[in-house]
């Protein structure tokens, strides 16, 4: 047997189980701020200008139990706990929005998902992204593929920029910090990210762009997804991203099919810093 062989490893079994508890406790979660959704539901605002509802901090409560009270080893990171410094000495690491598109949910918009991954030094090996507005919920297993519902996806084949389907604010690609303008493309916003990168995985569109720092609770499930979709996903300058970082942010990404993320890196990379 392959060392690389995801079977080789001894935490394989308990993955697998890892896996089932993964997905129950993100519908569980999903079903619970389903009930809040469309009602007047409490909300305030953090300090850095983004709200949080009472469906975002039950979702958060539930999910903890599901995932912790059985991994009591693993490590914690959600963007509505505090961060404990511990989840740095572990191997494995949940990463968790309760509810990723907090804006649309409570403006009563279908663009909302639970997103939550396993990471195993570093890298993404289970995610679970649901929208259950629309009753979709995308799945990945480290080597084992990404599927929607049951059924496997896979990221469009695309190998030009222009006539592409692209999720990102409209305005971006009219901004003077590109070197040469943009070809015509199919540009629409999507309130999610983890969602956004869920649509690239399936093909829906063929690529996402965000030139503003993401956490890494944005991004750690649908970035497998996409991965195991079969597309890339990276820093804008082409950087592979890494979790379970000190400091838990990312500084923007790409993600698309293999030959249209190499084009759209190679703008990307010459996006001034301040950008």
């Amino acid at each position: 047997m392959r060392m690389d062989d995801p079977a080789a490893d001894p935490s394989h079994d308990r993955l697998t189980q890892d896996f089932d508890l993964l997905q129950t406790a993100v519908r569980d979660a999903g079903a619970l701020a389903l009930s809040y959704f469309g009602r007047e539901v409490a909300s305030t605002q953090k300090a850095d200008g983004s709200p949080v509802s009472e469906a975002d901090l039950a979702a958060d409560e539930l999910l903890r139990a599901a995932l912790m009270t059985d991994r009591p080893d693993y490590g914690w990171l959600s963007e509505e706990t505090a961060d404990e410094p511990s989840r740095l000495d572990a191997r494995f690491v949940w990463i968790v929005d309760p509810i990723d598109g907090t804006r649309a949910f409570l403006a009563g918009t279908p663009e909302w998902t639970i997103a939550a991954a396993l990471v195993d030094n570093g890298q993404p090996v289970l995610a679970a992204v649901f929208n259950p507005a629309t009753a979709e919920i995308f799945t990945a297993r480290r080597g084992h593929g990404a599927s929607l519902n049951g059924e496997a996806i896979a990221v469009g084949d695309r190998n030009r920029i222009e006539g592409c389907s692209i999720i990102a604010s409209s305005g971006l690609f009219s901004k003077k910090i590109w070197q040469e303008p943009w070809p015509r493309m199919q540009v629409k916003w999507v309130n999610s990210i983890a969602y956004r990168l869920a649509l690239v995985a399936q093909g829906r569109a063929h690529a996402t762009i965000a030139l503003t720092p993401k956490s890494e609770w944005d991004l750690a499930a649908a970035t497998l997804l996409v991965q195991e979709a079969g597309g890339r996903v990276t820093g804008i300058d082409a950087s592979i991203l890494v979790f379970n970082q000190p400091v838990p942010r990312l500084k923007g990404l790409v993600a698309a099919g293999p030959d249209l993320h190499r084009l759209l890196v190679e703008r990307t990379t010459t996006v001034p810093n301040s950008a």
